[in-house]
């Protein structure tokens, strides 16, 4: 039988949002894993704020708001705080209620100095790690490292001379800039709307933009991240960056392995991880001059072939951030910022991979 169209509707209506969302949504094994790691940096909140005056917008919700733009791929702030008039998915998430007020996208922004200033991203992905390794979920003795470019918010225009402007300009706010034909490099040139941001190319004969290195430590089990740390892209970042993150994140005298591509295949990074007790397992670079800076010692075992196999998971990370999280290019200028953002964007990479490996485990 055909249904009718409710022309009045109802005066008064209890609706309990838990019924709404469904038993098996993903977002209900991460809400709690999220809650509880928020829960573990309240000591953190409460030295951010001080003790009186007006309250404030709970630190917790700010950043389950940026987890949920990394897990729905909001392009901005400004989009997520309209979408959190009418989504009952997403207030539910951020525990608000039906009848309260949603907040402005301005508050991001005047938070971002105090989250900046206490490290809470970094802080809060650590914790997520943590918990990953308290389920079990981490290998303890196999790695990979490898770095992908999160371009800028700058734009090539903004690439110009140290010294001095390149030339006149129509006086437009977008004006023409022909640079064709100039040489331009990052030591004669910086981008006036984000310094920090260098020009780079992922290979030959690809064009370069204004980029960071951005650097994954990933896990060989379950290729949970282990950390992620974004650099200058001046070329050496990638090598760099890996060995501050085997030192940081994986202290301790048990010899581990550590997978990367060609680019790792250089003397420097390897005498680096053998310091460290750690054995590189990176693909050999024959065309380098020199040769290879691995030998039979290394590659003639079974786990080398099996570190070169399981490296190119971290492809599918990177994947993940880029496509979904929106680390493809970044909302933010300056590194710092950036890193903020990567750091989010990787705990929520995180809690995604732990909430479906959790039931297997328990």
């Amino acid at each position: 039988m055909r249904g009718e169209e409710r022309r009045q509707r109802a005066m008064l209506m209890v609706l309990n949002v838990e019924e709404r969302i469904a038993p098996g949504h993903p977002l209900r094994r991460i809400k709690p894993l999220a809650d509880a790691v928020l829960k573990e940096l309240s000591p953190t909140f409460n030295r951010m704020y001080s003790t009186i005056g007006r309250p404030s917008i709970p630190p917790e919700r700010l950043l389950k708001a940026s987890l949920l733009m990394a897990l729905y791929t909001v392009r901005s702030e400004r989009m997520y705080c309209e979408q959190l008039d009418y989504n009952l998915l997403f207030r539910w998430f951020l525990d608000l209620e039906l009848d309260e007020p949603s907040f402005e996208h301005s508050t991001f922004s005047a938070n971002r100095a105090r989250l900046l200033k206490h490290e809470v991203a970094g802080e809060f992905f650590f914790r997520v790690v943590e918990r990953a390794r308290a389920m079990g979920l981490l290998s303890s003795e196999h790695f990979t490292v490898d770095g992908t470019l999160i371009e800028a918010w700058a734009s090539l225009k903004s690439f110009q001379r140290k010294d001095g402007p390149d030339g006149p300009t129509d006086g437009r706010s977008n004006p023409t800039v022909n640079f064709h034909g100039e040489r331009r490099s990052n030591a004669t040139h910086h981008s006036t709307t984000d310094p920090e941001a260098m020009l780079a190319r992922k290979g030959k004969g690809k064009e370069a933009r204004l980029c960071y290195s951005a650097n994954a430590l990933v896990e060989n089990r379950n290729s949970l991240l282990i950390d992620f740390l974004v650099e200058p892209a001046d070329g050496q970042a990638e090598r760099r960056a890996a060995l501050v993150m085997l030192q940081a994140s994986l202290p301790g005298t048990r010899r581990i392995t550590v997978s990367g591509d060609k680019g790792y295949d250089t003397r420097d990074f390897v005498t680096g991880c053998r310091a460290l007790n750690v054995t590189p397992h990176a693909a050999q670079n024959h065309a380098r001059p020199g040769g290879s800076a691995l030998d039979a010692r290394t590659t003639r075992h079974r786990g080398y072939a099996l570190s070169q196999w399981v490296r190119k998971r971290i492809e599918e990370v990177f994947g993940w951030m880029k496509t979904i999280g929106g680390l493809r290019q970044t909302r933010y200028r300056g590194r710092d910022r950036v890193q903020m953002h990567a750091y989010l964007v990787a705990a929520a990479y995180n809690l995604i991979r732990i909430a479906r490996l959790a039931p297997a485990t328990g």
